[in-house]
Parts: C-alpha cells; structure tokens; sequence
C-alpha cells in the first residue's frame, strides 16, 4: 500500500455524494488510510467535456495527473467511478502518443507524463487487504444478502482499466464477503443504469432501473453496495420513480462499499451519511446487526412473509 495516496474528491464528493465522502474519510482512519486530497484540483470534465470538445476532455484530467505527478505521489484515487475513468482514459489516451502529449502540456501549463498509476476505491481497499479489514470489524452482516452493483465504467473498457472482470467482477463482493456478509450472484452487476440522464431522461433511467431492481431481487438481494456517485443516485434517487410508473414495491438500500465497512467498523449511520438516502435503509441495518437470538425469533415470520409474496 502507497504511504502517499493522493485523493481526487472530484465534484460528485463535495455535491451530491457528500454520504460518500463522508463514509471514506470516517472510515480511512480505522484502516490507517493516509489520503491526502490533491491541491487545486479541477474538475475532470465527466460526464459532458467528452461530448463536447475532445482537447477539452483530455486537458481537463490531465490536469490532475500532472498535480498529482507534481506532488510526487505514488498513487491517485478517484473514488468516483466517473472521475476514476476519465482519468484513467486519459493517461491511456496520451501514452505513447508525444505530439498529442506536447498539446494537452501547452494547453495546461504543466508536464504530464502519465507515471501516477489511477486506481478506483475497490482497488485501493483490495490493497490493503480484505482480511485487515476484516480484523478492524467490530460486527459482521450475519449473511445479509448483498446484491454488488459496479455499473459499467469501473471495470470497462478492460484494456483501459485493467481492473477485475468486466462482464463478471468479483472485487467488491470479495469485500462484502470479509464484512461478514452474502455476495448475490446475478446477472446485471455491470449494466448501464443510466447515468447521467437521471434528470434529461427519467423514462429511460426508470426503465434501466428497474431491469437492475428485478434481477437483483429476484436471486435474494436484500440491498445494494455501491461504488458510484451515479449508480447510488439512481438507484435511489429513483427507486421511488419506479414504483410510481411500474406498480412494484421495491426498497432495497443502495449503500456505498465505504458505507458497509463503516457500520461494521462500529460507526453509526449519522456518522456515515447512510441516513441522508431516499431508502431508508435502517431496517436491513438493523437486521443485519441483530443479535442472534432476536435474529432467529424474526427468521420465521420473514420466511412466511417471503412465501406469500
């Protein structure tokens, strides 16, 4: 594990996934994460630059690179899986490739050599070890079924972002399951939820959306762990949407990783950002943590309910 991470909070962070910040840094020290947040960093241009001018899109992360270079840091960490593939296309898009390299320097005043490596959250976690994490647990999820929802940018194009399988990713389940929990084998773990026509497309969103919902329900989730500021918001955001359009009763919690972890660490779900979702997600968080026997009193009645649905 670097000792020097620097952070890229990226707009997402410091807007509307301020839960999401707030779960990694109250958890980061519990799991002696040293991130320093990268110095007048800008935003990476996702989700529009790419669409609207092609320099822009390129100059606009490698900006960050070149902090980061300039900071000597041994890692950069994108947290968002937006920001994280934006800057990781990027150092792909300028490797090798001089004059295009030259450009993007004069257009940023800065050197950007690429020699940072970008890693996402799951790989930094995964660095330091799923069974430290463990060890630093102080309860466990007593087998709570979680459904892990990476979307599509964290572990796609492969040849870009070099990270798990990109039709069956394994990495955050790998998490999950150290956090005392049960990783839901299912179909949809990479499909598309919509993005960033959350609020231009709401049809499309909802009908995405509910595709995920579904699946995820139907092979046993109980809720969602997350690692994408968009993939939450859509899940939760508009869970609410597709009951409305669709008839159906879904409320399965979208929870970010950091968020699980946190709550097994002992944090509380104020401390965690978990109670600011639209699912209200404390009910699984309870059973999830009930002891033994009351678990055991509650198994019936949830297996009756379970068979009458």
């Amino acid at each position: 594990m670097s000792s020097r991470i620097a952070y890229f909070p990226g707009c997402s962070l410091e807007g509307t996934a301020r839960d999401y910040a707030l779960s990694l840094h109250a958890i980061a020290p519990k799991l002696g994460l040293q991130l320093e947040e990268l110095l007048d960093w800008n935003c990476c241009g996702a989700t529009a630059a790419h669409n609207l001018n092609h320099k822009l899109s390129l100059a606009l992360p490698a900006r960050i690179l070149a902090l980061a270079e300039r900071g000597r840091y041994e890692s950069l960490v994108a947290p968002c899986a937006s920001c994280f593939h934006r800057l990781i296309a990027t150092r792909h898009a300028l490797d090798g490739k001089k004059a295009l390299r030259k450009e993007i320097e004069d257009i940023i005043e800065m050197p950007c050599q690429g020699t940072v490596p970008v890693k996402n959250i799951l790989q930094v976690l995964l660095e330091l070890g799923t069974d430290k994490i463990a060890a630093a647990c102080t309860r466990k999820l007593t087998g709570l079924k979680i459904a892990s929802y990476y979307g599509c940018l964290l572990v796609r194009p492969p040849q870009v972002t070099k990270f798990d399988d990109p039709e069956a990713p394994r990495s955050m389940d790998q998490i999950i399951k150290a956090l005392g929990g049960t990783p839901v084998e299912w179909g949809l773990k990479t499909e598309c939820c919509g993005g960033g026509f959350s609020m231009s497309r709401t049809d499309v969103v909802c009908k995405l959306v509910r595709e995920i919902l579904d699946n995820a329900a139907f092979e046993g989730a109980e809720a969602f762990a997350v690692a994408c500021p968009m993939c939450q918001s859509n899940l939760d955001l508009r869970q609410h949407n597709v009951n409305q359009r669709y008839g159906t009763a879904f409320k399965l919690p979208a929870l970010y990783v950091t968020q699980w972890i946190g709550l097994c660490l002992g944090l509380s779900e104020r401390e965690l950002g978990v109670d600011q979702h639209f699912v209200d997600a404390h009910a699984v968080v309870r059973k999830a943590f009930a002891p033994p026997a009351e678990a055991a009193k509650k198994a019936p009645a949830d297996v009756a309910a379970a068979g009458k649905a």
